[in-house]
């Protein structure tokens, strides 16, 4: 076995690249026929998800596999080499498994635990058994990872650990509230009809919201999922069908809206989101700049402190160089003598005699220690003449939460920003899920996960073998064949009871001759490094490699008829 994986992920890389290296369906089918086709690897399957890109190879040559499959990743994802390779992670032979089976437990997803990627898991199995990429290698460990993230979730309470990506976005909407609650009697859009925006009209469907409009760019498939909602709701629940036209006006009426398209630009903008909160709320849209920050907020004067007032006040503020404080010492540090003993008398509450302050030229010690002193005691200095900005206004309550759980984004940020809409999205729920706590059960996955890697290994390189094997048994027959020949020729007038009676002795002899060493080497075989007994069963034996060949490609035509029946 010489699996080898390279991706990318949302554990390794920002979702701004994530975004720009996504796959489209013909790319990823792409990506599958020009791996095949590059010389290092035999097999190829993609594991394509909103947060995730990973391509998998069964491969002869390890840097050789690592060098192309970058390459292959950057060209079909339009991210460039360069850029690309800080992101990507490499994992071989045994880690190769052990990556994908914890994927598919869950362990390696945003939200620990979620269910879904068994989904696409095996839909990834389907779509390389339809081009043809997908060899032993591929097939055993895709099913194999099938198989443990199903055991994972049936043996263990790692659903507890976390919820599906949609439950986890609809709770972060909800502020962490109760998502039913929440939910209950909101009219939700829903933009898109695959896996993920079905999972998600389901999930709403089930809250109890009142009303469900799913819009596709396929009319036909919106209508098919519309009318799913409305046949197995419960309670039933108003659900219909619109064009993508229909968006804008279906978004000026709903509460909640879920988007999750295969779109490679974006799906609402913020103006269009703006448009459908307009008048909604009692503070208005807020517009942002064109460098992404809000604008500037107003300033009011400060009211007066109780200082008095700053009539007569001999200190001109208007004069103070930035960064001077009004506030105790400093404000009266670098300031002339006449200066100060007139801000002193002001600050007493006193009249001030501007003319005798004027008289006096030089600073005196003990007045500027007693200035410090008064300033300190008496409080701030009026500040009416310094304007400061307004706290940031309040933000008034969500009237449109907008779910985007497409990769790249179906929804403009800039939403993020504006009065009355509340959105989340893959980056906010990557931000949200890092500090989710963990079930004392992701331990036992773990260890799941480590007594499935293992099996899985001693089984491939059991099964590296036993064409091997199957070639000495045959060959041991052949054997016995030509010597029963020979008896026949030389014992023409042997009875057909006794000649059946020596080859059946023969062939035990053969057997019992073979069966303790064939044993032991499927038994060495499978332990680590145990691949190189199968060429030293090939040289004692002098076994003809295309027999072992030709043994290899009947198990894999009796392998692929079982394929075409569809994936467990």
């Amino acid at each position: 076995m010489s699996l080898l994986v390279v991706g990318l992920s949302h554990r390794s890389a920002p979702v701004s690249v994530l975004e720009r290296a996504a796959l489209s369906a013909d790319a990823q089918a792409k990506l599958l026929q020009d791996t095949v086709a590059a010389e290092p690897a035999t097999e190829a399957g993609v594991l394509a998800t909103c947060n995730r890109i990973e391509l998998y190879a069964d491969v002869d040559k390890f840097h050789a596999g690592v060098a192309e499959l970058s390459t292959l990743l950057a060209q079909h994802s339009g991210v460039g080499l360069e850029e690309l390779t800080p992101y990507l992670y490499v994992h071989y032979e045994d880690r190769a498994v052990h990556h994908l089976f914890s994927v598919a437990c869950g362990l390696d997803s945003m939200v620990v635990g979620e269910g879904q990627i068994l989904g696409q898991i095996k839909d990834s199995l389907a779509r390389a058994q339809e081009l043809h990429t997908a060899g032993r290698l591929l097939n055993d460990l895709f099913q194999q990872a099938l198989r443990v993230g199903k055991r994972a979730h049936s043996e263990t309470g790692i659903d507890r650990a976390g919820q599906s990506l949609v439950t986890f976005g609809l709770e972060q909407l909800a502020a962490g509230g109760d998502v039913t609650a929440w939910a209950r009697g909101k009219r939700a859009l829903v933009i898109g009809a695959g896996s993920m925006s079905s999972l998600a009209a389901a999930t709403l469907a089930r809250a109890g919201v009142a009303e469900i409009v799913v819009a596709n760019r396929t009319f036909d498939r919106a209508e098919r999922l519309a009318q799913i909602l409305a046949e197995n709701g419960e309670p039933v629940i108003l659900s219909r069908a619109v064009p993508m036209e229909s968006v804008p006006a279906e978004l000026a009426r709903a509460d909640v809206a879920v988007s999750c398209t295969g779109a490679t630009g974006l799906v609402l903008t913020a103006e269009a989101v703006a448009a459908a909160v307009e008048g909604r709320t009692a503070a208005p849209v807020a517009p942002a700049l064109a460098d992404g920050r809000p604008e500037q907020a107003a300033v009011r004067p400060l009211p007066p402190t109780s200082a008095g007032t700053d009539e007569g006040c001999p200190l001109d503020l208007s004069a103070v160089q930035p960064g001077f404080s009004l506030m105790g010492e400093a404000a009266v540090a670098g300031m002339d003598a006449a200066t100060l003993e007139q801000h002193a008398t002001w600050a007493a509450g006193q009249a001030v005699d501007r003319r005798e302050a004027a008289r006096r030229p030089e600073a005196d010690a003990e007045l500027i220690t007693a200035l410090a002193a008064t300033a300190a005691a008496v409080g701030r200095i009026p500040e009416r003449r310094r304007p400061e900005p307004d706290p940031v206004p309040v933000r008034p309550e969500p009237a449109l939460f907008l779910l985007d759980l497409a990769m790249p984004r179906d929804v403009d940020a800039a939403a993020h920003r504006l009065a009355g809409v509340r959105l989340v999205d893959i980056e906010s729920l990557a931000e949200a899920s890092a500090d989710a706590p963990m079930a004392a059960d992701v331990d036992q996955v773990r260890r799941i996960v480590s007594d499935e890697v293992a099996a899985f290994g001693a089984a491939q390189r059991a099964a590296h073998i036993t064409p091997t094997v199957v070639a000495l048994r045959a060959m041991a027959a052949d054997v016995v064949a030509g010597e029963i020949a020979r008896l026949d020729g030389r014992l023409p007038g042997l009875d057909d009871r006794h000649r059946a009676e020596i080859t059946q002795t023969v062939r035990r002899v053969v057997d019992k001759l073979l069966h303790a060493p064939t044993v032991r080497v499927k038994q060495l075989a499978a332990e680590p490094g145990g691949a190189g007994y199968a060429d030293a069963l090939r040289t004692l034996f002098d076994l003809d490699q295309e027999t072992v060949a030709s043994v290899s490609r009947a198990e894999d035509s009796t392998e692929k008829n079982a394929e075409n029946r569809g994936p467990a």
